[in-house]
């Protein structure tokens, strides 16, 4: 069985690794890792071997920024030529990015099986790139692997077929569970200056909050009356930076002497710090997930989430970009106050291991 598995970004390559492990424990697996290039920083090296433990990739296909619609043209252009050299079974895709869908498009119009772990998450945003990359994924896939049952749910409801939908769990947890322990060994917090619980971190790089000046604008000032009360550790994510620079606002982070700047962290230094925070304000999908396992409560900066579970049962409260919301949420923080969570079904650290035993079930 011969499986091609296709990465584009950061959050890729934390998703597809316990699956490049678990495909090692089987001879009769031969596995081909390709990286599209979406994302490429000098980082990264380092991020596979050394933070993840998996191999380089075995094919790059070079392909860098782009507008998404440009961007997924030359992907499906360049993996097509992979597929038609590599002939797989099958194709394993992971996440919303455009690598995801170019991947998956390519590989189904030539009838190459195509896996969609991570499948059926809807925030029933249209205006989100990511939203109809899920959708369009799914659509074309043949095994749908889904991480909760809202992800079940909306497959069904959109007429796919129940025999391609599997339940399996969170891939992303099996890698914040593989390397919680190890991660306890970084100096992060040292280097840094920080005391445990005695900070917030912030991620920020969705399109609608850094893209456009006045959003980000808006979330600055927020941040600003924010790190008066405790401080705020701001890894930049270089879509944010840039827009930063471009809209010369750079002196109005500089102004706010609680607001940590450093640049994107490696996993574990990540892990490390998101764990011993007093909370975190994001609005990424996957750290919603990683704060509800880790117990972290988690302040999510957009209107809706494509993960209501960690809503219902975790850590995370949607508080869109309101400042009264926010101020809220963060005071209650800062002043002692806690969100129970619980860890949602099948997040155990074994997702990875029933989607390969799936897989070599129906193929064999």
């Amino acid at each position: 069985m011969k499986i091609l598995s296709v990465v584009g970004t950061r959050p890729n390559f934390i998703k597809i690794a316990p699956l490049v492990n678990e495909m090692a424990k089987h001879p009769e697996i031969e596995q081909i890792l390709v990286h599209t290039g979406q994302h490429y920083d000098r980082e990264m090296s380092k991020f596979f071997f050394d933070d993840l433990g998996i191999p380089k990739p075995d094919i790059n296909l070079g392909i860098g920024s782009a507008s998404d619609v440009a961007q997924t043209a030359k992907i499906m252009a360049e993996f097509e030529k992979v597929l038609l050299k590599e002939e797989p079974d099958l194709v394993i895709v992971v996440g919303d990015v455009n690598s995801t869908l170019a991947a998956a498009l390519a590989a189904a119009k030539c009838k190459i099986k195509v896996a969609h772990v991570e499948s059926g998450l809807r925030s029933f945003d249209s205006t989100m790139p990511e939203e109809l990359n899920r959708i369009l994924t799914d659509h074309v896939s043949d095994f749908l692997f889904t991480t909760e049952e809202s992800g079940n749910k909306n497959l069904v409801n959109e007429g796919i077929d129940k025999g391609k939908i599997f339940f399996v769990g969170n891939v992303m947890i099996d890698s914040l569970l593989g390397h919680k322990e190890k991660s306890k060994q970084s100096k992060i917090l040292s280097k840094l200056k920080l005391e445990k619980k005695d900070y917030a971190v912030l991620t920020l790089h969705r399109p609608s909050n850094v893209d456009n000046k006045q959003p980000l604008e808006y979330v600055l000032d927020i941040l600003g009356e924010i790190q008066k009360k405790i401080k705020i550790v701001f890894p930049v994510h270089p879509r944010t930076l840039k827009n930063l620079d471009n809209f010369s606002l750079m002196n109005r982070i500089k102004n706010q002497k609680n607001l940590i700047i450093t640049e994107p962290l490696g996993y574990l230094d990540f892990i490390n710090l998101m764990g011993n925070s007093k909370f975190v304000i994001t609005d990424s999908g996957g750290i919603q997930e990683e704060t509800t396992v880790l117990g972290v409560p988690c302040i999510t900066m957009r209107n809706n989430t494509e993960r209501p579970v960690t809503v219902e049962q975790g850590t995370n409260v949607l508080v869109s970009t309101d400042k009264r919301k926010i101020a809220e949420a963060s005071n209650k923080l800062i002043n002692g106050s806690n969100f129970k969570s619980k860890t949602p079904q099948f997040w155990d650290g074994k997702a990875a291991k029933r989607i390969i035993d799936i897989l070599i079930k129906n193929f064999n």
